[in-house]
């Protein structure tokens, strides 16, 4: 089984980043987006490091195992049009996206802070859910059609995003499926048709 290059890459990375940053708080400060920091202090790269850093290891799991099932399947099908490279870079402009919003919301809010790979992460799994709607996730190990759960998700993080309070960044979740969709759509239109068609002819 392939596992993905270049997937595994960006696992073993954002692991051994989250792992350092919970031992130096030091560190953690400098790689969290701090929306101040990047406005005073011209820190750019915050927008990209906040991704590859999390508030514990329950958050970063998630993530990764997320990341390890869906990721592996995106690099394949993204491959013959931009490479693995282009995979990369995709990751990588989804943490940039998915944040840029929140950024300029609390751009002048000193008692923000964000981090986690959730938007990159939403933007690999709505890709797959694109390309295969059908698919099977387990969802606190109940079997559930990507596409539902694809719903489900976006109401409930467009929700809590309008209601607050629970110190997650829905809008990174939001916007970062968005621009996975947008990035596959634009890579390869064809998709949209081939999408139609199977959401048109439901299989397990």
């Amino acid at each position: 089984m392939n596992f993905g290059p270049v997937t595994l890459l960006l696992i073993a990375v954002t692991v051994i980043v989250s792992w350092q940053a919970f031992e130096k708080p030091a560190l953690l400060g400098r790689l969290i987006l701090w929306p101040p920091a990047v406005d005073r202090y011209k820190q750019y790269d915050r927008l990209i490091t906040h991704g590859f850093i999390h508030a514990d290891w329950q958050h970063l799991i998630f993530n990764m195992i997320t990341l390890f099932f869906f990721g592996a399947g995106i690099e394949r099908a993204f491959a013959p049009y931009i490479g693995p490279v282009g995979f990369a870079l995709f990751y990588l402009s989804a943490i940039l996206v998915a944040i840029l919003p929140t950024y300029l919301r609390h751009r002048h809010d000193p008692g923000y802070r964000s981090l986690g790979a959730s938007g990159a992460v939403s933007a690999v799994l709505f890709a797959s859910i694109l390309i295969n709607p059908w698919q099977l996730l387990l969802v606190f190990f109940i079997p559930m059609p990507a596409i539902v759960f694809g719903v489900a998700y976006i109401g409930y993080s467009i929700w809590m995003d309008k209601r607050g309070g629970d110190n997650v960044n829905h809008s990174a979740h939001l916007w970062g499926a968005g621009y996975g969709m947008l990035f596959t759509v634009m890579m390869e239109p064809r998709i949209v048709g081939a999408f139609l068609a199977r959401l048109m002819s439901p299989s397990f």
